[in-house]
């Protein structure tokens, strides 16, 4: 029979539901308990597993964290509700080693990590797609809302119907490889459906509150953590201001990030924002909001999913996970780049990701993305 011809499931497989297996990763959150209800509802052979990240003690019910105890008895609560197989991966040193290590090492020299779409390029997208594929899955389901659409081969990745929800920024990482493995269920619905969907379920993570903090930052305090494991980066040293007169002191540069307005210590006329941080000489540059204007970024490990020079014309790109598409052009040296912003932008830091979009009938589509190493000021020389 010509495959052309035999009838795909939901999933875009040429396959049976019951005989078609999909590894769905559950964080224990609404969002991938709803997509193993989906694909449980679907007929689909679903084996959850559960990925154990860190250990902390502390968690409780009231936790907004991902990938801790709590989450973990949720996802086992919601398996043995679906009658579906789960396991649990325990990949703390994994976890320790390409994600924590490196938002430590990251933050020490200055910049401003995004531990989550490490998370997501690690031990997520890599480690358990190799595991998916050791099982024999045909497919790694996840709850990120994102949109996948099949074309030319190949699967293509767009922003979700719901952008306030959108979490495409967070994977542009994502291997042409891994996409095509990969089905996201939520990209086409909006939050408040997904939560209907688990009602109907009778889920007992319905109304669970979203993981907000990073799972390993409790309440956001990032020096905590940092001060647990390498109590030395707490040197003191200078705030200048940008002229280069020292005005004050600080406690240490992983208590500063660029944009900063709150905390910096100092009484002046008009408000001052962290405009630059020189981790090698351990200094802090101050100055007005004006002077967080950015006209150039350069970036490093660029992913590439899509043949982006055919399309410099129409580029857009994100350079926070809630900011929005600014028009740009990128000129792009193996897996490097440079970002010409044709729009203003301001507070971008080393460290971030800038994620590159183009605009077509089907919605904002991914084409991928690199890390911030470098900034170019608009109004001072760099």
């Amino acid at each position: 029979m010509n495959l052309s011809l035999k009838k795909t499931n939901s999933l875009g497989l040429n396959k049976k539901p019951q005989d078609t297996k999909v590894v769905v990763a559950m964080s224990g959150g609404v969002d991938s308990s709803t997509v193993a209800g989906l694909m449980k509802k679907a007929g689909y052979n679903v084996l959850g597993i559960t990925l154990k990240l860190y250990d902390d003690a502390k968690n409780s019910k009231e936790s907004r964290q991902c990938c801790a105890g709590q989450d973990i008895l949720d996802a086992k609560k919601v398996s043995q509700k679906l009658n579906i197989e789960h396991k649990i991966l325990y990949y703390q040193k994994r976890f320790k080693r390409d994600v924590i290590d490196s938002f430590i090492n990251s933050y020490v020299s200055g910049e401003t990590p995004i531990p989550c779409v490490q998370c997501n390029q690690t031990v997520k997208f890599r480690d358990l797609y190799s595991c998916a594929r050791e099982l024999k899955a045909d497919a790694l389901v996840t709850g990120h809302y994102v949109k996948r659409v099949q074309a030319n081969g190949n699967a293509e990745m767009y922003r979700a119907v719901d952008l306030t929800r959108d979490q495409s920024y967070f994977l542009f990482a994502t291997t042409q490889e891994q996409l095509n493995f990969l089905r996201f269920p939520l990209g086409d619905i909006e939050k408040k459906e997904t939560r209907k969907i688990a009602l109907n379920l009778n889920l007992n993570v319905a109304d669970k509150p979203d993981s907000q903090d990073i799972c390993f930052v409790p309440n956001g305090d990032y020096a905590s953590v940092i001060q647990k494991y390498k109590p030395e980066s707490f040197r003191k040293g200078e705030i200048l201001n940008i002229n280069g007169s020292v005005i004050g002191k600080h406690n240490g540069i992983i208590n500063f990030t660029i944009g900063q307005r709150k905390g910096i210590g100092i009484s002046h006329e008009e408000p001052l924002y962290v405009i630059d941080i020189l981790a090698k000489e351990n200094k802090v540059i101050v100055g007005n909001k004006k002077y967080l204007s950015i006209s150039k970024i350069y970036l490093k490990d660029v992913n590439l999913l899509s043949n982006i020079e055919k399309d410099n014309e129409k580029i857009f790109i994100k350079v926070r996970s809630t900011g929005r598409l600014i028009k740009a052009k990128i000129f792009l040296n193996k897996q490097d780049a440079e970002v010409i912003l044709e729009e203003e932008e301001s507070g971008i830091s080393p460290g971030q990701a800038c994620v590159f979009y183009s605009k077509n009938k089907l919605g904002d589509k991914v084409l991928g993305g690199g890390w911030i190493t470098r900034t170019v000021n608009k109004y001072l020389s760099t």
